[in-house]
């Protein structure tokens, strides 16, 4: 079974990679190489299409499970291993680099996490949030042979988070969390699902300046997450639907701070978005992408 895991997964990696437009070849090595099976426990599965209803394979055959869709952890509470196209493309337009130090919120059962532990290489470190107990156990276990991945059960939005030069989150915000920007070392890049429950958003990318209040922020895609425990706001969800309605792909920055002028593309408390670029060149990024949700 374990060889045709292995052909499964080659084909996958080489699949969702092509899809995502994906031009480093570590991405694809990564998902060629860690095994999914791990990460979602025993078949049959529950697997779906972002948006459709859940359907169960019909035996524990890993083919099912490599492919591009979501793999149920909880489908009464809609948890899931994300869409790893999606996650493909994300991955590949913040940068990920050997040696990084990297924080990720909401690991579920550890699968991206083994996927960014394997970007990172022995020589990063990933320090990985996850608030329900359940799942923290799980990644835990799932990920206690990897030495460079350390699992913390509580949330990740505090004010002793370490420094990092990526913070990837797996859960959808009203808002960037403070505690998120203030970790970011100079150049580090925050890659969030601005998209409280409910809503279709977008994974938005915010990179951190040498200095100043203008961050260089990019769409990366649309994307739909379940909620950050304690980034929830009913009516800016409502407010941000109204902004992706009327287009999202003409931001440039973040602005922390400052009078709001005509080129606001959505306000929320001590931050906007804004259509005018910042003053330095952003990181080069992929073009942008509406895969599905995740």
């Amino acid at each position: 079974m374990e060889d045709r895991s292995a052909k499964y997964r080659a084909f996958y990696a080489q699949l969702i990679c092509a899809a995502a437009k994906v031009t480093d070849s570590r991405i694809e090595q990564a998902f060629r190489t860690v095994r999914r099976e791990a990460f979602v426990g025993p078949g049959p599965w529950s697997i779906c299409l972002g948006g459709h209803p859940y359907v169960v394979t019909p035996d524990d055959d890993p083919a099912f499970i490599y492919q591009n869709t979501l793999l149920a952890l909880d489908n009464a509470r809609g948890l899931n291993i994300g869409m790893p196209g999606a996650h493909a493309y994300w991955l590949g337009g913040c940068g990920v680099r050997e040696g990084e130090i990297v924080i990720q919120i909401g690991a579920g059962s550890g699968y991206y996490t083994a996927i960014l532990a394997h970007l990172v290489g022995p020589g990063g470190r990933v320090h990985a949030y996850e608030i329900d107990e359940r799942l923290a156990g799980l990644a835990r276990e799932n990920l206690k042979d990897i030495g460079h991945v350390d699992v913390r059960e509580r949330s990740g939005i505090v004010s002793d988070l370490p420094t990092a030069d990526v913070i990837y989150v797996c859960a959808g915000a009203a808002q960037p969390a403070s505690e998120w920007l203030d970790a970011l070392r100079p150049g580090g890049r925050l890659v969030f699902p601005l998209a409280p429950e409910g809503v279709l958003g977008g994974m938005l990318m915010i990179t951190r300046p040498d200095q100043g209040a203008i961050w260089p922020a990019k769409f990366l895609g649309r994307a739909q997450f379940i909620g950050c425990a304690g980034l929830q706001d009913a009516e800016a969800g409502r407010r941000l639907a109204a902004a992706f309605a009327k287009g999202w792909d003409s931001v440039q920055s973040l602005r922390r701070g400052g009078a709001q002028d005509e080129t606001c593309w959505f306000a929320g408390e001590g931050w906007w978005l804004s259509t005018a670029p910042p003053p330095a060149p952003a990181l080069g990024i992929p073009p942008l992408a509406d895969i599905t949700q995740a």
